[in-house]
């Protein structure tokens, strides 16, 4: 299985409310290898980069202000299949359709405050992880653990 990796946001719900290390501390016991991480607050440029895809609908303005309005952590999560094993650890995007262990469905209520936002597909993250981090930023190590957890 190849390594690859993915992009999220821990996003300003989140940050105020102060749970930014009970996230992080998910993927790390998870055995998923953080590459880059800062946090960061999103101008309104960036922020229209990003959610660029729904221009013109009608949640993209007030997606745009809420990302805008609070300081986010941006981290570049590596592993083998990490795409998919960070969206099933954060849940469907309706916190109150996502199940209770995962991340939304243990913090968050409301969709408009789901508390995180990962990639959906290699290309998703591909272009994510460009617009948001230089390549200088994203760390090559290997975690000590790694010879334990991946077969």
């Amino acid at each position: 299985m190849q390594k690859e990796r993915t992009f999220v946001i821990i996003k300003p719900d989140a940050v105020q409310r102060g749970i930014i290390g009970e996230i992080i501390s998910r993927f790390e016991r998870k055995g998923i290898k953080i590459v880059a991480m800062k946090m960061e607050s999103v101008s309104r440029e960036l922020a229209e980069k990003h959610y660029g895809v729904h221009k013109g609908k009608p949640f993209f303005e007030p997606t745009v202000e809420y990302i805008t309005s609070s300081p986010v952590v941006a981290l570049i999560l590596e592993g083998n299949n990490t795409i998919e094993m960070v969206r099933n650890m954060m849940g469907k995007t309706d916190p109150q359709k996502a199940e209770l262990g995962t991340i939304r469905g243990d913090f968050g209520q409301f969709i408009g405050r789901n508390i995180i936002h990962g990639s959906d597909g290699a290309d998703t993250a591909k272009f994510e992880i460009d617009l948001w981090f230089k390549q200088e930023e994203i760390s090559k190590y290997c975690r000590i653990d790694e010879d334990w957890l991946i077969e």
